[in-house]
């Protein structure tokens, strides 16, 4: 059995103490001292024969109490060790200070497929496919930038702990690290945990704001595309929201607990988006990563690949990607090895992609693999009982981020807002409204206040003013002259039938167009 036994540390305790069990002529195996415990293992000691022995041992000077115990420390501790090294889905490998394995968990031997223990004794830059790894690690004192290895085959990222004596450290002497712990991660689990870094508290479908018919078309035909696992394409114009239907549509699909990785690829040059798309391998080029990089295919594996403005991609990245969309595979940049990843791809575009199909700016056959699946989002101006709901929810957030008091619009502001084209749409919206809770001090927002005077305007038969946008045709110019004039009166006159008196016409006729142009009879 074993024992514990409580003392005031002295020098000679413990000889004394284990001279006790010698007399009794009890085999001790094993021997923890962690003053003021001595922790022994006596497999002879028998549980009736412990308080006579409690007895002798608390006739040593300084033995304060003796009592049995189910395992010592130093097992207990190994035992919760191997559970929670079995337990991580990673590969975690333990090197001592020349860099030889010493512990390696069930997901490092499964990977590499042997035995579990027989890992222990392995060089690790033999053990990963890279022999230099081991000297760098120990010339570097077990500190290494981002690297890729392989093992059994399998790339990984190396992440790198060393092991430092605590106490050495703690008295300030200068000491080398007695080896490190090595955990490796897959593309895909570093994925991960971009993706939670990057897209924390984004939401479904009800992150997408609005109740005007569009929206709810939108939310309804999104929620079944969703589901289908086949490439998206999102089309809209510049400040609409396509990013966040994306995003949406991929918590709303079976890859919703996968990553979500996202490339704009108006906004990196041609070489750093293939690089950011595909990855590298090692040494592809002057600058590159020791180790080589994945790129956000690989990263993403499991999941989705959202390509913004895939309008701008280059001709040659155009080529590159359809060949992963016929079979799924690619090359990193300057590699030879190809890789096979299960992403689906959304892709966005604020251009007309036929339009540059039929000039040759965009490949036809890209086109047609991209738009399997088509979402239009609706401008801003197509959902006009929409804009004063987003103008309140922008408010709050903006006076939360500037930390000061709510304030709400004016019967004016709300009506400037309504009657505004919006050609920046959402994001417009949003813009204007920071600015004006940024720049201003009172409980309301009037009309000055949102500074909108950059729209063109022309007078109206009452003095006020309507927007004047250049007129595609003369129905597109009485529809924007209609909307606007009716956006204008409505919050003064809150009803088809007041509203109808106004204008002097029929009631019908007026809640008619109310309907027509997205503005929700009071």
């Amino acid at each position: 059995m074993r024992i514990e036994v409580t003392f005031t540390d002295r020098v000679g305790i413990a000889h004394e103490i284990l001279a006790v069990l010698a007399l009794r002529r009890l085999n001790v195996t094993g021997v923890e001292v962690d003053p003021p415990h001595i922790h022994i293992d006596a497999p002879g000691l028998d549980p009736a024969t412990l308080p006579a022995l409690g007895d002798s041992l608390r006739t040593v000077t300084g033995v304060r109490s003796v009592s049995a115990i189910d395992m010592l420390p130093g097992t207990r501790r190994r035992l919760h060790l191997d559970a929670l090294l079995a337990a991580l889905p990673d590969p975690v490998l333990a090197v001592d200070g020349v860099g030889r394995v010493v512990v390696a968990n069930a997901a490092a031997a499964s990977v590499a497929g042997v035995p579990e223990g027989r890992l222990a004794g392995t060089d690790l830059g033999t053990l990963l496919g890279d022999p230099g790894l081991t000297r760098d690690l120990i010339k570097g004192g077990f500190r290494v930038a981002n690297r890729e290895a392989t093992l059994n085959g399998q790339p990984f990222l190396i992440d790198v702990t060393p092991i430092i004596d605590v106490e050495e450290a703690a008295g300030a002497r200068q000491t080398a690290p007695q080896g490190a712990v090595l955990t490796l991660f897959t593309p895909s689990r570093l994925g991960e945990r971009l993706d939670a870094l990057q897209n924390f508290g984004e939401g479904g479908f009800e992150t997408i704001l609005g109740d005007s018919p569009a929206i709810r078309g939108l939310k309804a035909r999104a929620a079944r595309v969703a589901a289908v696992e086949a490439p998206l394409l999102i089309l809209g114009e510049t400040g609409t929201g396509k990013e966040l239907v994306a995003h949406a549509c991929h918590r709303a699909s079976p890859r919703a607990d996968k990553p979500f990785l996202a490339l704009n690829c108006a906004a990196v040059p041609e070489n750093l988006a293939e690089s950011e798309l595909f990855g590298y391998a090692p040494g592809a080029f002057t600058g590159a990563q020791r180790g080589g990089k994945p790129g956000l295919l690989e990263l993403a594996h499991g999941g989705t690949v959202f390509l913004d403005e895939i309008g701008e991609m280059s001709a040659y990245l155009q080529a590159k990607l359809l060949r992963f969309l016929n079979d799924g595979s690619f090359r990193r940049v300057g590699g030879e090895r190809e890789q096979k990843v299960d992403v689906r791809v959304v892709s966005a575009t604020h251009r007309a992609l036929e339009t540059m199909v039929a000039e040759h700016a965009f490949r036809e056959d890209l086109f047609y693999r991209l738009n399997v699946l088509t979402l239009q989002v609706p401008p801003l101006r197509e959902r006009g009982d929409d804009i004063l709901l987003l103008a309140r929810h922008f408010i709050a957030r903006a006076c939360a981020q500037a930390r000061r008091p709510p304030c709400r619009l004016t019967g004016a502001a709300g009506a400037a807002l309504l009657a505004n084209r919006w050609p920046g749409n959402v994001r417009q919206l949003e813009n204007v409204i920071f600015r004006a809770v940024t720049m201003s001090d009172g409980a309301f927002l009037d009309a000055p206040d949102l500074e909108l005077a950059g729209a063109r305007m022309a007078p109206a038969e009452d003095g006020a003013t309507v927007p004047m946008d250049e007129p595609g045709s003369w129905e597109h110019a009485v529809e924007g002259f209609e909307r606007a004039l009716l956006r204008r009166l409505y919050p003064r006159f809150p009803s088809s039938r007041k509203l109808a008196a106004r204008l002097a016409t029929s009631h019908t006729m007026i809640a008619n167009k109310l309907r027509k142009y997205g503005i929700p009879e009071r």
